[in-house]
């Protein structure tokens, strides 16, 4: 691989972006001047979504709950790219809704939190160096409601204990954002989480209520483009804090 011609233009990188939500992200982030790349587990599938929205694709695939790949994706990003300025931590794993503590199975919960804490955590981790040398760094966590005291709908006591690894993990992926923004006070490095609501990106979501993904994916995009005044550290939806 060999580093692709970038002038100033910001370079933002989207995990699970081949469909849903970092689909739609990775658009909207184009269409106000970011160069996006997308990532999937799945490299062809990777490159096929680029091609329709104009993105880039990263040449190798990407399994946020895997050490290696993780690492040979980030040597991938340096190589191809040479820096980074946006990460978007959109990949995601879900459960049966009806899961509880009590009677969750714990292997299952493992791959929840692999996922949704370690994997972000993990992907930060090995592209932090490079977003540290660029002059407006970004992450953006995306999080959910689900893991939120203050969620009236959704939160963490609102499902009567139902979905309880995928609520937890979001509770702790805002705790690992939170956490990140005090030890990086001193940089340029804005990280915050954002909630994108509940969104059409599964048959019959409409009918619980989801809206479409375009209005979803601003948020985040307001996130990935916020100021040198922004905050950090914080939860939102809609670019407004949300109680967690």
């Amino acid at each position: 691989m060999t580093v692709e011609h970038m002038d100033g233009t910001q370079l933002a990188l989207i995990t699970g972006a081949a469909s849903g939500l970092g689909r739609e992200v990775a658009r909207q982030l184009g269409a106000v001047g970011m160069r996006t790349v997308i990532t999937s587990r799945s490299p062809d599938h990777a490159a096929a979504t680029a091609a329709e929205i104009g993105a880039i694709a990263l040449e190798v695939g990407l399994d946020v709950a895997d050490d290696d790949s993780v690492n040979i994706a980030a040597r991938a990003v340096e190589e191809q790219f040479g820096r980074l300025d946006v990460l978007v931590n959109n990949a995601a794993a879900y459960v049966d809704w009806t899961e509880t503590v009590s009677g969750a199975s714990l292997a299952d919960a493992r791959r929840v939190l692999e996922t949704n804490l370690f994997g972000a955590w993990r992907l930060t981790q090995a592209l932090l160096p490079m977003l540290l040398a660029g002059s407006a760094p970004r992450i953006v966590n995306v999080s959910s409601g689900a893991g939120s005291h203050g969620d009236a709908q959704f939160g963490l006591i609102a499902r009567g204990g139902a979905a309880a690894s995928y609520g937890i993990s979001k509770a702790a992926l805002n705790a690992m954002t939170s956490t990140l923004a005090a030890e990086l006070q001193d940089t340029k490095l804005l990280v915050n989480a954002v909630c994108p609501g509940l969104t059409a990106t599964y048959p019959g979501a409409e009918a619980m209520g989801a809206r479409p993904v375009e209005v979803s994916a601003r948020g985040v995009v307001w996130a990935a483009t916020l100021g040198a005044d922004g905050p950090s550290g914080g939860f939102f939806r809609d670019m407004q804090p949300l109680p967690w």
